[in-house]
């Protein structure tokens, strides 16, 4: 089955590719992850995605937002990626707007450019459960490793389990008692921190945690594969490109069979994963009732079949491939993090197995 999407998803899709070619070409991503010492430099391209309008897609009207919905979101998780562009701020701060229904202020306040990042291990699927405690006060205290977009973020909601059961706090980023620790990566395009909380000031989140935290779960399966679909994508363009361009015994390499068969295999891989992700997406935006087996299925099989593509693409370009100078490189790291963040699909498969009716 090929997924077909709307006319004016198809228009979205085209007119954010066209603004990310104009403000994010690849020697301008380039320049932005070669700043900052080893981390790179994401506030412009935030500082630009943010004045041009676009945090605000997928998110409702009443929200602050331009309207859309998962699919819209999933389209510009893909296309984040094909560009190879800083996206930490925006997937942390759209995965925590499913619990901020009831906090219409926090919400405006992201999509004008302050985001949102929900604390928890970027390891582990995000429900695997709270590693900070509060106290009788309401102060909290922990440590939670490995948050994306933590460095990020102006607000952060923090997942604990009180004597009144699940709950969800929020603390501002510069609290006392808050401190937030950059962590080093491979892939530049995005950023992750380590955060220690030492009797830090939170307010109740309203809304069930419960229920808001078995979407925000769905919902970065569908996202971080459609993430592995831009990389895949990428890949294989800049695979293609380069067998066009490099020559053997007086002809291209793309002429031979077995380097045909290697592009051919990663196209296999994106078509179907295009498909199911954005099958998966319009079942999470209805609230169908196999909306969680599809993001699991996605998650799990898409960014593996990202990273196989990762491994196939350094084969078609050979050593140039491994070289600091040539991009294949960050499209390689990203779909190696795609494949890991919120889960390995070892724990997506897991997911979908315990959800599955099997007699």
């Amino acid at each position: 089955m090929q997924w077909k999407l709307s006319e004016e998803q198809d228009a979205y899709r085209e007119a954010l590719s066209g603004w990310l070619a104009d403000v994010a070409g690849p020697e301008q991503v380039r320049a932005w992850l070669e700043a900052d010492d080893e981390r790179g430099d994401h506030g412009p391209f935030e500082q630009r995605w943010n004045e041009g309008g676009m945090a605000g897609v997928g998110i409702a009207e009443s929200l602050g937002g331009q309207g859309g919905g998962v699919v819209e979101l999933a389209l510009t998780a893909e296309e984040l990626a094909r560009a190879g562009v800083p996206s930490s701020a925006w997937l942390a701060t759209v995965l925590a707007v499913p619990l901020l229904e009831r906090h219409p202020d926090l919400v405006k306040a992201a999509v004008a450019g302050s985001p949102v990042a929900l604390l928890v291990p970027s390891g582990h699927l995000p429900d695997a459960g709270p590693t900070v405690s509060m106290g009788a006060d309401g102060r909290l205290s922990g440590h939670v490793l490995q948050v994306l977009g933590a460095d990020r973020a102006e607000t952060l909601l923090v997942p604990i389990e009180s004597s009144a059961g699940p709950q969800l706090r929020i603390v501002s980023a510069g609290a006392a008692g808050l401190t937030i620790t950059p962590r080093r990566l491979l892939d530049r395009t995005r950023t992750l921190a380590d955060v220690r909380l030492d009797g830090v000031v939170s307010e109740a989140v309203d809304g069930d945690p419960v229920v808001g935290l078995a979407r925000v779960v769905d919902l970065a399966g569908v996202l971080v594969a459609a993430d592995a679909l831009g990389t895949m994508q990428r890949m294989l363009d800049l695979a293609v490109e380069y067998s066009l361009q490099r020559r053997q015994f007086g002809v291209p390499i793309g002429s031979f069979q077995a380097v045909k068969h290697a592009a051919a295999s990663i196209l296999v891989d994106l078509e179907a994963g295009r498909s199911g992700v954005y099958l998966a997406a319009a079942s999470l935006e209805i609230d169908d009732a196999e909306a969680p087996l599809r993001a699991a299925a996605v998650k799990a099989q898409v960014t593996a079949a990202a990273s196989r593509a990762a491994d196939t693409a350094l084969t078609m370009h050979g050593a140039i491939g491994y070289t600091w100078e040539h991009d294949l490189h960050l499209f390689y790291k990203r779909a190696r993090l795609d494949e890991q963040l919120f889960g390995a699909p070892k724990e997506w498969n897991e997911r979908l197995a315990d959800r599955l009716q099997l007699v």
